[in-house]
C-alpha cells in the first residue's frame, strides 16, 4: 500500500463546517478519524446508519467519523448547508461533525482530498474517489491506514477492526 505524504497530517489543512466556521481538522490530532464523502440522494445513502453508530460506539475512546458533503456524483447532494444539516439530523440521527460541501476529485479537489486520494485500499486503488461513501481511517498520528470502497458497509469486519486497532495505539506525543 502506498502511504500520504508524511510531509503533514491529513488533519492539517482548512475546511469549513456545514454551518459556517472551521470544521477544525488539528483539533482531531491524537484521534481516530474515519473521513467519507457523503450524499443524502445516493442509493449508499443508508450508510449513515451505521456511520452513526460507529460514532455512538466508539467516540468516548478517542473516535469521530467525518462527514464530507460532496455534489460530484450525478448530483446526489444538491442542497444547502441548512437542507443537508436537517436531512442528516432528522432522518439518521447524525450527531458526527459534517464539513462544508466539496468537491473530492479534479481540478477543484479539496486540499483534504489531496491529502487522501495518494493512499491504495487493499485491492490496490489509489487516485480519484470512485462513488459517494468512500472512507478513509487516520490514525492518531494524523496519516492515513486504511482506505475502503464505497461499497463496504461502515460495520462491516474489516472497518470495525481497522478502527479497534487503530484505538488500541497510544496517542502520540505531542
Amino acid at each position: 500500500m502506498t502511504t500520504t505524504d508524511h510531509n503533514g497530517s491529513a488533519l492539517d489543512v482548512e475546511i469549513g463546517a456545514l454551518r459556517g466556521g472551521s470544521a477544525g481538522l488539528p483539533d482531531y490530532a491524537g484521534k481516530t478519524v474515519l473521513i467519507v464523502n457523503v450524499a443524502s440522494k445516493c442509493g449508499l445513502t443508508p450508510q449513515y446508519t451505521g456511520l452513526e453508530r460507529l460514532q455512538e460506539r466508539y467516540a468516548e475512546q478517542g473516535f469521530t467519523v467525518l462527514g464530507v458533503p460532496c455534489n460530484q456524483f450525478l448530483g446526489q447532494e444538491p442542497g444547502t448547508a441548512e437542507e443537508i444539516a436537517e436531512f442528516c439530523s432528522a432522518t439518521y440521527g447524525v450527531s458526527f461533525p459534517l464539513t462544508e460541501k466539496v468537491e473530492v476529485n479534479g481540478e477543484g479537489r479539496h486540499a483534504l482530498y489531496e491529502r487522501l486520494v495518494g493512499f491504495a485500499d487493499a485491492e490496490g486503488h489509489s487516485g480519484d474517489i470512485r462513488w459517494n461513501f468512500e472512507k478513509f481511517l487516520i490514525g492518531r498520528d494524523g496519516q492515513v491506514v486504511a482506505r475502503f470502497s464505497p461499497q463496504t458497509e461502515p460495520e462491516s469486519a474489516e472497518v470495525v477492526a481497522a478502527i479497534e486497532a487503530q484505538l488500541a495505539q497510544p496517542a502520540p506525543r505531542g
